[in-house]
């Protein structure tokens, strides 16, 4: 019997390798890299057909053949011989092994997961009992191994107790890669015939689809389910939207916009170009599910927030994920986009496997009510409802119908947060959840509010303030926080209580004015107890972002987080646009406005239609440490922000003047930040000054919420033009650049709708490192040097003022009417 201890391989591969040739077999011969707690099954038709079974242990997969199979009946004690070790890359291996080859035959990956010791492997090993339980897609629940007379013989033993026996059962026979039986592998090309020759008689237009040329057809909402015979209804996965496709011999996935996420999910990919076609393109959603097979979203999340490659394998296998085909939209040279769904659907079933890392979401034809009820049951997220006639169209249509399950409860109010723009009473309420050890915080609600709810509410909280939170959990951070006695309840719907213990999606249904406590409150996950304080796992922060200056990603975080108590102002409720920079600024860069598909829930994002792009924008908006470090730690660099909130999206709180000098003399910008100055002077308005984190400066002037985006462009054009006039040779509103003649320019068009400008404070991707400085006026003189307000000095500029220079842009009403009388007095005899 071999020996071997945790801090040896079970065996060497020697053996593995002295029964076959490279060139001969396309059997991997890898070194056996780690991918800790692997299992798979492969059934083989080689001299006699069986299945093997191989479990990782120390970076090998220890390997029994296994006659019959595994079996879910503990009656069934199953003979297994214990084999070569097989290296890591095995678990993978799905083909035909040539004839005059060791094994020669057909061996498909019949099954494939996590497995997890019972106790210490090496030592059950050692002592003939290897206790351990299986997650795979069809093997769950504990197993036993136990060693017979012989060393090598075994009974491989389904363990009584969990809820995965089942007497006389058996499991589903066909590969969860391709959906082929081990004895169809070489005729694979059959079933790819078959659909073919069924497109052809349909009618198909041929023309291959890429899955990157795919724009998704959306669902409109509606309230309440319905039956129709005339449309199928689907589960509604709770996971992120994604185009796949097998292309070239690989899988490939697109996110909803258009991302390539296939690096993200390698697992996916590789079961992708497992199918039995040479070409497909489809539709459907990633998810990652629990133990009880129901797709969790924080799950997801945490996958899709991995970038490193080992992160990658290992999440692979922890938290393997689904892809729920839903559509076919292309298969060889055929665009089935405008065949009847039905039909798609049809041709979809014959091409998956039944169980998988890829499988099929059924369309139940009439019965929208009995599939909602259905999905009520289990918690699902709602159902799908498909006109079976329709074609596939990009764009939202009236064929396809969303209908969500909304959940609600009762939640005991534990504070509330300052309310920003024109919004009064409060911004949001906290709220929290009673369980078995007290209050514990389950987030807060700030949507579903009437103006006179948000004003008596306040009122009536303000008597119960107390210094501390009441409730333990993942408390926010930061300030603005007002804690109170938990005496008012409230009812709010919410899509589901994350991992993190945080409602998801929450909105206020009404105040329970009959009752100080809750009667019953829904059930957190099992994870609430441990909940802590949200963090952001920070990725490579010794990635070097400016090259000449030293400064790496964490330096960056570091700057945002000791910067954040004077830039959060300056956020809170206000869109952000990042231009993101992965490889540090002389690497590629990105412009970016959508909050990507992996955001966690916890981070607040808004959707604004934006008329420019024809397209809803999910905007993040940075209302706490948290959602900033998360935002930087994507690879932003700046910070832009449009002058407007998101909850007064037409007033924009200031406007400004860019000046740009494109090679003039910094001199000339001082001088004419000055006169701007001066001129706001003159017209009664405040004026505030920063750098722009580059070689020109800003002038920011207050609105108050009290002009549109157009007025203030045309404030903006006035001022730019009478400071024009009176400094011809040094300023100019030209802009391009070949008519400026080295003048500084008069930038006014950053103002109106959708523009936006680098925020205060923010960082610049530029060599030295600067930021966006709020100035006094006292400081915008010959001396100013732009280039001393970097990431070092910049948080210790702002303790030594400890005011902000700049804060009061956000709060100030000017008296503009007054100011354009005087303004349109001012121009009198300057020609347009």
């Amino acid at each position: 019997m071999p020996k071997f201890s945790p801090k040896e391989p079970v065996a060497s591969l020697a053996e593995y390798r002295r029964k076959r040739s490279v060139g001969k077999t396309p059997e991997p011969f890898g070194e056996g890299a780690v991918r800790p707690g692997l299992f798979v099954v492969q059934k083989h038709s080689a001299t006699r057909l069986h299945y093997d079974l191989r479990l990782e242990l120390d970076g090998v997969l220890r390997s029994w053949a296994v006659p019959k199979g595994p079996s879910p009946d503990p009656a069934d004690k199953r003979f297994a011989a214990e084999t070569e070790d097989h290296p890591i890359e095995y678990a993978d291996f799905e083909g035909i092994i040539p004839a005059g080859n060791y094994g020669a035959g057909p061996m498909i990956v019949w099954d494939r997961g996590r497995w997890t010791p019972i106790g210490d492997p090496h030592t059950g090993y050692r002592d003939g009992k290897l206790l351990f339980e299986l997650r795979g897609y069809k093997l769950r629940g504990v197993f036993t191994l136990v060693r017979m007379k012989e060393p090598k013989e075994w009974l491989l033993i389904k363990e009584t107790g969990d809820a995965h026996v089942r007497r006389g059962g058996t499991y589903p026979d066909r590969s969860i890669l391709s959906g082929l039986d081990v004895d169809e592998l070489g005729r694979a090309g059959e079933r790819a015939s078959a659909v073919r020759a069924e497109l052809e008689r349909l009618g198909a237009r041929r023309e291959r689809l890429l899955g990157a040329d795919v724009e998704v057809m959306l669902a409109e909402q509606r309230d309440a389910p319905f039956d129709d015979p005339d449309w199928l209804y689907e589960l509604k996965i709770d996971g992120f939207r994604a185009v796949a496709a097998r292309e070239d011999g690989k899988g490939a996935l697109y996110y909803r916009r258009g991302s390539n996420a296939t690096a993200i999910y390698p697992d996916l990919a590789a079961a992708l170009a497992a199918l039995p076609c040479a070409h497909l393109v489809l539709d459907g959603e990633i998810a990652v599910l629990d133990e009880n097979g129901l797709p969790v979203f924080q799950r997801l999340q945490k996958r899709a927030l991995l970038t490193q490659r080992r992160d990658v394998e290992r999440a692979a296998l922890e938290l393997p994920a689904t892809y729920y085909a839903f559509d076919l939209l292309g298969f060889e040279e055929f665009d089935l986009r405008a065949l009847p769904l039905s039909a798609r659907k049809g041709l979809l079933a014959q091409l998956l496997p039944a169980v998988g890392p890829v499988r099929l979401v059924e369309g139940i034809p009439g019965q929208g009510n009995a599939l909602f009820k259905s999905v009520r049951e289990l918690g699902l997220e709602g159902i799908v409802c498909k006109r079976a006639a329709s074609p596939y169209r990009a764009g939202r249509s009236r064929d396809w119908v969303k209908v969500r399950l909304e959940r609600t409860g009762d939640f005991q109010v534990v504070g509330f947060t300052e309310p920003e723009g024109s919004r009064s009473g409060f911004g949001a309420l906290h709220l929290a959840l009673a369980g078995p050890s007290g209050l514990t915080y389950v987030g807060r609600v700030g949507g579903g509010f009437t103006d006179r709810e948000l004003d008596e509410t306040r009122a009536m909280l303000l008597p119960h303030r107390i210094p501390k939170p009441p409730c333990g959990g993942p408390l926010p951070s930061g300030r603005g926080n007002t804690w109170v006695e938990p005496t008012l309840v409230v009812e709010v719907r919410y899509r589901e209580i994350t991992e993190e213990g945080l409602l998801r999606q929450p909105t206020f249904l009404r105040f329970r004015d009959d009752k100080t406590t809750p009667d019953s409150m829904p059930a957190p996950p099992p994870s609430i107890a441990l909940a802590g304080a949200r963090e952001v796992p920070i990725s490579n922060p010794d990635k070097i972002f400016w090259p000449d200056d030293g400064f790496t990603k964490g330096d960056l975080i570091n700057y945002y987080r000791a910067i954040s108590p004077w830039l959060l102002p300056y956020l809170r409720d206000r869109p952000v646009v990042l231009t993101r920079y992965p490889d540090g600024i002389n690497g590629k860069s990105f412009f970016q406005k959508d909050a990507p598909e992996y955001t966690p829930g916890w981070v607040r994002t808004a959707r604004v239609y934006s008329e420019e792009g024809g397209r809803e924008i999910d905007y993040f908006i940075c209302d706490d440490l948290e959602t900033l470090l998360f935002v930087i730690n994507l690879g932003t660099i700046p910070l832009h922000l449009g002058a407007s909130r998101l909850s007064t999206p037409g007033a924009p709180d200031w406007c400004i003047i860019d000046l740009d000098p494109k090679g003039a003399p910094f001199a000339d910008v001082v001088q004419l930040a000055r006169a701007v100055h001066e001129l706001c002077e003159e017209l009664g308005l405040p004026g505030f000054a920063k750098t722009s984190g580059q070689k020109g400066l800003h002038v920011l002037i207050p609105l108050g919420g009290k002009l549109t985006h157009d007025q203030s462009k045309q404030l903006g054009e006035l001022i730019a033009r009478v400071i024009e006039a009176d400094h011809p040779k040094i300023s100019t509103t030209a802009r391009a650049l070949s008519a400026r003649g080295g003048k500084v320019y008069l930038d006014f068009l950053q103002n109106g709708h959708g523009k936006t400008i680098a925020g205060p404070f923010s960082a610049r991707p530029v060599a030295g490192a600067t930021v966006s400085m709020p100035l006094r006026w006292s400081e915008v003189n010959g001396k100013l040097d732009p280039r001393k307000f970097d990431l070092t000095t910049a948080p210790a500029r702002m303790k030594r003022l400890k005011k902000d220079p700049l804060r009061e842009i956000l709060d100030l009403e000017p008296d503009l009417a007054g100011a354009l009388v005087r303004l349109t007095r001012r121009m009198s005899g300057i020609k347009r």
